[in-house]
């Protein structure tokens, strides 16, 4: 395994660095603002900016360590940008995830510790399926989408691009969630979801 070059400085920048040693990638450094050029993270250290990304296509793989804030915006531009110079990004599962042999897992995804993605699940680029999330049987995931500690994604449902789903969600079988969707901590789907926006509640409705 070639080493990597993480993006992104904070907080699931630590999460992802944990993942990666435990899956056996040494890490080169970091690239995050130019005042946190030095910073320690962790075991890594903080050691230029994104603009030097160019400089490494030829010596490591790289992560996008920025966390889903707000919207994914900043992921999406910054995995842009690393293809856009040719650079290759790291799929990256941890050593305690389980990841089916008959699943599919799109470049520079990140499966974090405990999550399960079952036979037949495809996930596209750039995602986040993070600690103890479960992605069951034959479920789809849009690219730059993030799937949140504990969700539970079951069988069969096709979630889009750049959505968010939050902490502790159910989707139960055969759902559809279009694009740019967020869906709070703790809300059940028990529909399709076919306007983008916030979804809230048990079950889950649309708010402002």
């Amino acid at each position: 395994m070639r080493p990597l070059i993480l993006i992104g400085g904070g907080g699931h920048c630590k999460s992802v660095i944990e993942v990666a040693e435990s899956a056996g990638y040494s890490i080169l450094g970091v690239l995050d603002m130019p005042e946190d050029v030095g910073k320690q993270i962790l075991s890594t250290k903080v050691i230029s900016t994104d603009d030097d990304i160019p400089a490494f296509v030829d010596k490591a793989e790289f992560v996008i360590t920025v966390g889903y804030i707000k919207n994914p915006a900043t992921r999406v531009r910054l995995f842009n940008q690393v293809k856009d110079v040719g650079g290759k990004q790291a799929t990256i599962i941890a050593s305690t995830a389980y990841v089916s042999k008959y699943a599919t897992i799109g470049e520079g995804t990140v499966v974090l510790h405990h999550a399960f993605v079952n036979a037949g699940a495809r996930v596209s680029e750039n995602v986040i399926v993070n600690s103890c999330a479960n992605i069951e049987h034959d479920v789809v995931i849009g690219a730059h989408t993030h799937v949140s500690t504990g969700a539970m994604v079951n069988g069969e449902v096709h979630i889009g691009e750049r959505c968010f789903i939050g902490s502790q969600a159910v989707i139960a079988n055969n759902i559809h969630i279009c694009d740019d969707v967020i869906i709070g901590a703790g809300s059940v789907i028990l529909k399709d979801i076919i306007e983008p926006g916030t979804y809230v509640g048990n079950p889950a409705v649309r708010v402002k």
